[in-house]
């Protein structure tokens, strides 16, 4: 059997990862500015990670929820003291894509309505629900198109204004920081606009902070910037530092009822104790004013080497341009100098490092990418 062959692979495999950096059988050691795109959080194979998870193993690697599991309470109490939510509930899935499903499926429940206003650019998954409000007609199959979804044009208050006014909604789903959509900030009056509009005509808001959230932008959320208090917030990718979770952080406004969300792996043991252990690090180690603080620095240094990368960004969620094809660059990179990066579009380069990343690493990046003479 071969693989289904729908990835663009580098001939590059690692196979140790050490803080900051990944390792291939041969030795090479290469700087990974990508956190296997936003996913590792506090650096590959953190001890207390490596420690906490394998406890764990060793005593219950796995149960339905049709039992209790003290570890999913444990989580919840210090996501909500890390992240500003403590009175809010908290769903365990698996992705970021189920996470988005559920939250949508929640407030249609909610409001009984049935549409979603979504954004230009958006990237919100892959499964059915979440690929329909996705902007990319190119992963959208005949099977995802829905009328229920309408895409307004990004940072329009005045579109999105007269949209909900409609009073058709149910929600409206907006990323913290597009990232897909190469690295593209929402303005802080924007969203406290967007917020107050629709509750105003009794539409939930929800947050998508899959990709800027658990901390990477300086804020546990980036919706924290502005003045925003989304319905229902949504996360994966750092939560677990690699092991798959997601979650759906939701209001207690909104009433559960039995059976109305399910899910056989989501919240289980193994990912509780990973998910656990990653709060534990971040708050010993102060990794989300080093998100703030190291990726203030790295834009800056960026920005002094050359004026002309439209630099823009928070924290360690950090996008540039180049000239020609972003893809050349970060190949380049890679092959060149030994940095993973990631991509966002054609000519934006996205750097997604894991927080625990030191302005040494950040002036060491600088250096390499100065060297390819752009």
């Amino acid at each position: 059997m071969n693989l289904f062959d729908v990835y663009s692979l580098y001939d590059i495999e690692p196979v140790i990862g050490r803080g900051n950096y990944v390792y291939t059988a041969d030795g090479t050691k290469y700087m990974d500015l990508y956190g296997g795109h936003a996913v590792i959080s506090i650096g590959h194979s953190h001890p207390h990670y490596i420690s906490a998870v394998g406890r764990q193993l060793n005593r219950l690697g796995f149960y339905s929820n049709s039992v209790k599991n003290s570890l999913q309470e444990e989580f919840a109490e210090l996501l909500g003291q890390a992240c500003g939510y403590p009175g809010y509930s908290l769903f365990l899935c698996n992705s970021g894509a189920e996470a988005n499903e559920n939250a949508v499926k929640l407030a249609s429940f909610h409001t009984g309505r049935a549409k979603v206003l979504a954004f230009s650019g958006a990237f919100h998954g892959r499964t059915s629900g979440a690929v329909a409000l996705t902007d990319n007609p190119r992963i959208v199959s005949p099977f995802n198109t829905t009328d229920n979804v309408t895409f307004c044009e990004w940072g329009n208050i005045e579109e999105a204004r007269r949209l909900l006014s409609t009073e058709e909604y149910c929600a409206v789903i907006i990323e913290g920081i597009q990232g897909v959509a190469g690295i593209r900030v929402p303005d802080d009056e924007f969203m406290n606009k967007l917020s107050e509009e629709a509750h105003k005509y009794g539409t939930l808001v929800i947050a998508d902070e899959i990709q800027s959230g658990y901390g990477r932008t300086g804020k546990f959320f980036a919706h924290q910037y502005s003045a925003m208090k989304p319905d229902i917030i949504t996360c994966a990718k750092g939560i677990a530092n690699g092991f798959p979770m997601g979650a759906v952080l939701i209001s207690p406004d909104i009433e559960a009822r039995k059976g109305m969300l399910g899910t056989t792996f989501g919240g289980n043991h193994l990912a509780c104790a990973a998910a656990i252990a990653v709060l534990e690090v971040m708050k010993q180690e102060n990794l989300v004013e080093n998100a703030a603080e190291v990726g203030s620095y790295l834009m800056s240094m960026l920005g002094k080497r050359n004026a002309a990368l439209n630099l823009r960004g928070r924290g360690l969620m950090i996008g540039f341009d180049v000239e020609g094809e972003a893809a050349d660059v970060r190949k380049r990179l890679l092959f060149e100098q030994q940095v993973f990066t990631g991509g966002a579009g054609k000519s934006t380069v996205r750097l997604l490092p894991a927080l625990s990343l030191t302005k040494e690493m950040a002036e060491d990046f600088v250096n390499r990418f100065d060297k390819l003479e752009l």
